[in-house]
């Protein structure tokens, strides 16, 4: 087994690392000055400092690093990312999450854009590509992901209950959704929105996904969401939406119709593996926190770096850290090797365990902190409301662990047989 980055993916990792250290992360307090000076708070993505890393990102050739290549493209070279591996992709998310805020934006790395983009590349029509794709790969424009709803259970995504039908050279939308990331940034063009076009349909066959640009009539946001208090408006917000009556071209369909539940799936495996290694990076930076703390306050006469209590969370959130990276780096090296379904055992145990292990290193990094842990001027509290978060994107715990239970039982059922 070798365990080492090929030449490739060290030699991203290094000026990546560079990148980090020299630009992104000086940049940090730049960024929060000029986001707190903008009339707008949700228009973060129009931030100046942002603009000057994202052309510095695209000299160093450290943009659009997740797109894999260009045969998820239908052979349009021109719409093709870095041409990376998920295992060569998988190191260099990591990085970034030490600032989710601001480096994956930097790179054209960041949800949900990247999970739009690799729908538009692998079921967009030429028309679609030239369209939104473009755009969107060249960071001219963002986007959102319309899927979950306020009304019902949207864990089980066969739920969704709006309405796409069909009215001759046309579909009109009619229903809400919640959730929705980015959609309150003003830079947020077109909306890749999930409905049922058949509810008679077989249960996985009635969703489809249709494109809807910001302007359409009948579009409403309606209000932008918080998380424990935080309106995340770094990454553009959370929204609810309204369709009333919205009209867009038929060929606005994304694939085809009842095509959307297998669509939806498709975008959300390699995202998992982003998500997961991104909260790695959180995970990294929230570990140097807690020990450069710990090394500096003393309590009882001795340096917290001297508690037993705090060694204990140090050795347990390193051990912890390790083994996920393993998990998640075999997840990335089995979509490469048998593809998204061959991996979607470990796909599941990477979403179940990576958040929860990273909110717990958060957690005691916080009570190392003391109360500065809870305050702005340390990133533990906003990440950690990240992290909690992330327990529900994507789907929550629940779903994820009934699924791989069912797959186990059956697996082991079959090996008695």
């Amino acid at each position: 087994m070798d365990f080492a980055f090929d030449d490739r993916t060290q030699e991203l990792r290094e000026q990546l690392l560079d990148f980090m250290a020299t630009r992104i992360e000086p940049a940090e307090a730049g960024f929060h000055e000029q986001l707190d000076g903008l009339e707008d708070r949700f228009a973060w993505s129009t931030v100046p400092v942002l603009q000057e890393l994202r052309a510095e990102a695209k000299e160093r050739g450290l943009w659009n690093l997740f797109l894999p290549d260009s045969s998820h493209t239908g052979g349009h070279g021109e719409y093709a990312g870095a041409g990376l591996t998920n295992l060569q992709y998988a190191p260099l998310a990591e990085i970034t999450g030490r600032s989710g805020h601001l480096a994956p934006p930097a790179l054209n790395c960041a949800a949900p854009d990247t999970g739009n983009m690799e729908v538009l590349a692998m079921f967009g029509t030429d028309e679609q590509k030239a369209r939104w794709l473009r755009p969107l790969l060249d960071g001219e424009i963002r986007s959102a992901f319309a899927m979950t709803e306020p009304d019902v259970a949207s864990s089980d995504a066969t739920n969704i209950e709006t309405s796409i039908r069909r009215d001759g050279d046309e579909y009109v939308l009619n229903g809400r959704k919640w959730w929705i990331t980015g959609a309150v940034n003003p830079e947020c063009e077109i909306f890749i929105v999930m409905g049922k076009t058949d509810p008679d349909a077989e249960r996985h066959r009635q969703q489809s996904m249709v494109l809807v640009p910001r302007d359409t009539p009948g579009l409403t946001v309606v209000r932008p969401m918080s998380v424990f208090g935080y309106d995340d408006h770094e990454h553009g917000g959370h929204a609810e939406l309204r369709f009333e009556d919205v009209r867009v071209p038929a060929s606005n369909l994304i694939g085809e119709e009842g095509h959307g539940f297998g669509i939806a799936q498709a975008r959300l495996g390699p995202g998992r593996i982003h998500h997961c290694m991104r909260a790695l990076g959180v995970a990294e930076r929230a570990i140097e926190l807690m020990c450069e703390r710990v090394e500096s306050r003393v309590a009882f006469g001795k340096p917290l770096a001297r508690q037993g209590v705090i060694r204990e969370w140090i050795a347990e959130a390193r051990v912890n850290v390790e083994q996920l990276r393993l998990l998640v780096l075999k997840t990335a090296w089995l979509m490469d090797t048998v593809g998204n379904r061959g991996a979607h055992t470990e796909i599941q145990a990477i979403k179940i365990a990576t958040p929860k292990v990273v909110q717990e290193i958060l957690d005691r990094a916080i009570q190392a902190h003391g109360a500065g842990g809870l305050s702005q001027d340390f990133p533990l509290a906003a990440s950690y409301a990240a992290i909690r978060t992330l327990r529900f994107a994507d789907g929550p715990d629940e779903v994820h662990k009934a699924s791989l239970a069912r797959a186990e039982l059956a697996r082991q059922a079959a090996a008695r047989g």
